[in-house]
């Protein structure tokens, strides 16, 4: 219970923080309305209002709740107003754009460390296109598919790719780079081959850089794929709810999109954390 201390007060104090914008943000236009309509509000009633608006600035988090469980469990999966419908089809490009970037990591990784070259030129040019801005990147890579009849999933993995192959291959270089010289020094005792210390030194030691690595690269990855939904209009996705949410000026949808995402996100960074202690406890690496 002492281990739930510290995240149960955090979540208190932002539980408290949040109604209390809510209702600042909000009583305006209870105000507003009351004054339209010749009323004087107390200060209770000021509160209710803006706990209760359809469209306030700032929901609250029992609104937020309440849409989220009206969206999961009180609609169908198929349905299309359903958030764990919508949830797949952003999962869906999360998940592809996420391997296409851990694979590509990986081997922009060992290509750095086994070449100089690579090294000099290509770890540059890796650093310098996480400058631009993906909402830039984004509608060029889109159009650019779509101009040669790619489209659906795959614009949106991409996107989701370009954003997450960059911590897998900071991380691995490190990683890789990890033994020291004694021990590079005993495997050429050994006569072994380059693939050999690669297989046999480099990739074990990198583990525990590679895992905090896939992290971020899934947390980027699912940026990626709502980005990826907004350019396009797209009708399904979190990022779609998003927009339909904007358009309409239904912030409570806008939010319990925001708060769905970020649960898949912390699902997700979650599941890569047990398989982490799984593989190193395997290794020796973690008691």
């Amino acid at each position: 219970m002492r281990s739930f201390a510290p995240v149960l007060t955090v979540v208190g104090a932002i539980m408290v923080i949040w109604y209390g914008a809510a209702v600042a943000l909000n009583s305006s236009w209870a105000y507003d309305k009351a004054k339209r309509a010749d009323v004087t509000l107390s200060f209770s009633e000021m509160v209710a209002d803006t706990m209760a608006q359809k469209k306030p600035l700032l929901p609250a988090p029992h609104q937020v709740v309440a849409e989220i469980y009206k969206t999961t469990v009180l609609k169908k999966i198929t349905s299309k107003r359903s958030l764990i419908w919508h949830g797949w089809v952003t999962l869906s490009a999360t998940l592809l754009g996420f391997a296409m970037g851990t694979g590509f990591g990986i081997l922009l990784a060992v290509g750095i460390v086994h070449s100089r070259a690579m090294d000099m030129s290509v770890m540059p040019w890796v650093i310098t296109s996480q400058t631009i801005p993906i909402l830039a990147v984004a509608p060029m890579i889109i159009v650019v598919l779509n101009a040669v009849g790619i489209s659906g999933l795959l614009p949106k993995a991409f996107i989701s790719m370009y954003l997450s192959f960059f911590p897998v291959v900071v991380g691995m270089v490190k990683g890789l780079r990890s033994p020291d010289a004694m021990q590079m020094d005993q495997m050429r005792t050994w006569s072994a081959t380059q693939s050999t210390m690669l297989w046999k030194l480099r990739l074990p030691s990198s583990m525990p850089y590679l895992f905090p690595s896939l992290k971020i690269a899934m947390a980027a990855s699912l940026v990626g794929a709502i980005v990826g939904e907004l350019p396009t209009g797209a009708v399904a996705g979190l990022g779609a709810r998003l927009l339909a949410g904007s358009y309409y000026g239904q912030t409570i949808q806008i939010w319990s999109a925001l708060i769905s995402a970020a649960v898949l996100a912390a699902t997700l960074v979650a599941l890569i954390g047990l398989i982490q202690n799984i593989t190193l406890k395997r290794m020796g690496m973690l008691r």
